[in-house]
């Protein structure tokens, strides 16, 4: 599969040079590990994100002002060893305490609490929210066993947010909480992506085909089904992801409408129109909206919308100021 890049085992060290040659000026990387953190150390609580390479801009790109002061980054699709993130735990902390955000993945889940345990022997105390906005991959009934997806986006947010207005450890995770209960997601796919060095895709699927909630690492969704108009496929995910909080009249919510790496920015834009459509007709306002790919798959064609439920509280953190070479919002 063609790929630019040199070594496959090269990838993710050449990456994360690659970011500092272009933002040196705000981010340093860490000696022998796959880590890259803010270079002026803020005092407050620090957010730690991470998991595997191979969705940029997530991880690397959601460090900086108002979002995460470090990123733990493992091989491609491949949770980081907890070294690493002890390591990015350590270049961050100042004193205040430490909160790990991440996608609810067996391997991330390890070796972020075996890097806790860590820490807590060196004095520094952490917390941990995972998150699990991602409807397709289990029940209501068991939502802590879910996925965390594109949503990853909205809990960075209000955390960032919150830490950097100076609030203490425990208010940071629970507004992180807040936005991950508040959060869901829901995606198809298209077409698959590849693993650098690879000779074939992550998976096949027909030419005529989707896969109806797949994840970002090309887990099986609920179904497959023919591939049908842009309209029709988001009212079918709509329908899923409103009944599922529930999202109901009156509601506001902010809305992120991801691609999976290849999907055009039109074919975005379409999806978002008809997004708009259902939520108005449903009298669910939309406070604001992105479109972008902003959690990827390589280039898996395919895309998710994501819903946030605000009310007062996560409204205000929402709207403060955050900026990332991949992330911006001005302050409202």
């Amino acid at each position: 599969m063609k790929k630019l890049i040199n070594q496959p085992e090269h990838v993710v060290r050449e990456m994360i040079e690659g970011f500092i040659a272009a933002y040196g000026r705000d981010y340093r990387m860490l000696e022998n590990v796959n880590g890259v953190v803010r270079k002026e150390k803020k005092d407050k609580v620090a957010i730690v994100i991470g998991g595997g390479s191979g969705h940029e801009p997530l991880f690397i790109g959601f460090v900086g002002e108002g979002m995460a002061d470090g990123a733990a980054m493992g091989n491609v699709f491949a949770a980081p060893p907890p070294d690493t993130v002890l390591a990015v735990t350590k270049a961050v902390d100042a004193g205040k305490g430490v909160l790990y955000l991440y996608g609810n993945y067996a391997g991330d889940v390890l070796n972020f609490d075996m890097a806790a345990e860590l820490a807590e022997m060196e004095g520094i105390e952490t917390r941990t929210v995972r998150i699990t906005d991602d409807v397709a991959s289990a029940p209501s009934d068991r939502i802590h066993d879910r996925r965390g997806i594109a949503g990853d986006v909205m809990v960075f947010k209000i955390a960032g947010a919150a830490a950097e207005a100076g609030l203490p450890l425990e208010e940071v995770e629970r507004l992180a909480r807040k936005a991950n209960d508040n959060t869901r997601s829901i995606g198809i796919a298209l077409t698959p992506g590849t693993l650098p060095g690879a000779d074939r895709p992550t998976f096949t699927l027909p030419d005529d085909e989707i896969e109806f909630g797949m994840g970002i690492h090309g887990e099986p969704g609920i179904r497959r089904e023919k591939l049908q108009p842009a309209d029709r496929l988001v009212d079918h995910m709509m329908d899923l992801l409103l009944a599922d909080l529930p999202f109901r009249a009156g509601d506001e919510v902010v809305v992120l409408i991801n691609g999976l790496g290849s999907t055009t920015l039109m074919e975005l834009l379409i999806v978002n129109r008809r997004v708009a459509q259902v939520l108005r007709d449903k009298g669910i306002s939309v406070y604001d909206t992105d479109v972008g790919s902003l959690c990827t798959t390589q280039e898996m064609g395919g895309m998710s919308i994501t819903l946030m439920r605000l009310d007062d509280e996560l409204k205000h953190f929402y709207d403060q100021p955050a900026y990332t070479p991949y992330y911006q919002k001005r302050k409202r």
